[in-house]
């Protein structure tokens, strides 16, 4: 059967679409109005028809069903309806094609729902939106008893699991990468370029037209802060100073991850000397993350929920955490957005050492607020995503820090696992 899509690519898009067929893998990191939608839905379409598996399945995926809908369902209407025998099935956002293969439009937001499907190939569209954990633990599984491919294509949202994407594919061979800016591909004429740059910050232009890494995320809440920093020359080597305790805060995650900041008072400056995030690990890894770093240790301090006893146990984290070594301090409760109020003002006064807290300044620069288009305005609430664990870590630390300052309670030389089991836990 010979079968002609009615599509016509742009020659950069004829190149992509050459260069992805030659790799497995590939990440496309593009602008605005660019066309990577329309590109996606033809690729998979090609790729369907060509494959001669038994039962093909492909997917693009949105970060939301919904925007799976509005932004690609038509385009797959339009350009299988010349297809004979086509089938769509609306309810489920599905074309069957005559060979047996399908093509699914999926949403990221509920990533259980995904799991049991097997893949031929995948498009991820606006990757950075999605919750990190669903390559690897759904996609990449769905793809391996068939070595289906997998493509990343989105614009930027700050440094985040997209970015590590992208610079990890560079420094591969079998993966494709490319950068494609507004001001290099001429799909977007200069006028309407121009235009643009009248209605958007020189933060959104950037990071829309521009393709920018480290451009403020819309809605942003930490994002002026350390920009402000980085200008200040506060994001630099931050040497740990054995002579002066080090204090840490901690996110504590129940089947997710556990994200704890360290810190040196010096006066009133604060220096954030260490980070560490891990996900599925219980109390006792963390322990041992403290102790293998030989910190001079201060004060551990969590949220309250470390106070709630655990059904399996009978026991709160607080209370195992103590037969560990770790006697925990409670952070006041105080509403998100006080804290995130604290955290702003801590910001100015703080050093982060630009090689160890990479992971919490990549969080930082990446908390935003979702956009709220029926009201044209932000939401009060953050977005929960992979930047959470270091902003809640870092709101903790903005509350706690002023008790460290007053503290004059001798440190410890390192966790430890011989505290007086007759003192009462929690005491200060």
């Amino acid at each position: 059967m010979h079968i002609v899509i009615p599509y016509t690519p742009r020659s950069l898009q004829a190149k992509i679409h050459d260069d992805l067929n030659k790799h497995r893998w590939g990440v496309i990191v593009c602008h605005r109005r660019m066309g990577k939608t329309v590109m996606a839905i033809n690729h998979l379409l090609r790729s369907a028809i060509l494959c001669e598996k038994p039962n093909p399945r492909y997917a693009y995926l949105a970060p939301t069903y919904r925007q799976a809908k509005a932004v690609a369902w038509d385009y797959l209407k339009q350009f299988a309806e010349k297809i004979p025998t086509a089938k769509f099935h609306e309810t489920e956002l599905r074309c069957d094609l005559p060979n047996g293969a399908r093509i699914s439009l999926l949403g990221a937001e509920n990533p259980d729902s995904l799991r049991g499907i097997y893949l031929d190939g995948c498009f991820m569209d606006e990757v950075a939106d999605m919750p990190e954990s669903v390559f690897p633990e759904i996609i990449r599984p769905a793809l391996s008893d068939r070595k289906g491919f997998c493509y990343f294509v989105g614009t930027p949202r700050g440094q985040n699991a997209f970015y590590e994407m992208y610079e990890n594919g560079v420094h591969r061979d079998d993966w494709y990468t490319a950068i494609h800016r507004s001001s290099e591909t001429g799909i977007i004429d200069e006028e309407e370029l121009d235009s643009a740059k009248e209605t958007m910050t020189a933060d959104q232009f950037a990071q829309e037209y521009e393709c920018s890494w480290v451009a403020n995320v819309p809605g942003s809440i930490y994002g002026k802060e350390i920009q402000a920093a980085l200008e200040d020359r506060r994001i630099c080597n931050v040497p740990y100073d054995p002579t002066t305790r080090v204090d840490t805060f901690w996110d504590l995650g129940i089947g997710d991850s556990t994200a704890i900041v360290f810190t040196q008072s010096v006066g009133r400056a604060v220096h954030v000397i260490d980070c560490y995030e891990n996900r599925n690990e219980g109390l006792p890894h963390y322990v041992d993350v403290l102790q293998r770093k030989q910190y001079l240790y201060g004060n551990h301090f969590a949220p309250h929920d470390i106070e709630v006893r655990e059904l399996s146990t009978g026991k709160s984290r607080r209370e195992i955490a103590y037969s560990l070594g770790i006697n925990f301090r409670v952070v006041p409760k105080l509403p998100v957005e006080d804290g995130i109020h604290a955290g702003q003002l801590v910001i100015p006064r703080t050093y982060f050492d630009a090689e160890k807290t990479k992971g919490l300044l990549d969080a930082l620069r990446q908390y935003h607020r979702a956009y709220n288009e029926r009201t044209r305005s932000f939401r009060n609430s953050p977005v929960h995503d992979w930047s959470s664990h270091f902003a809640d870590a870092w709101r903790y630390t903005s509350i706690g820090i002023k008790e460290t300052v007053a503290d004059t309670r001798p440190p410890q030389l390192m966790a430890q696992n011989d505290y007086n089991p007759f003192e009462k836990i929690g005491a200060a």
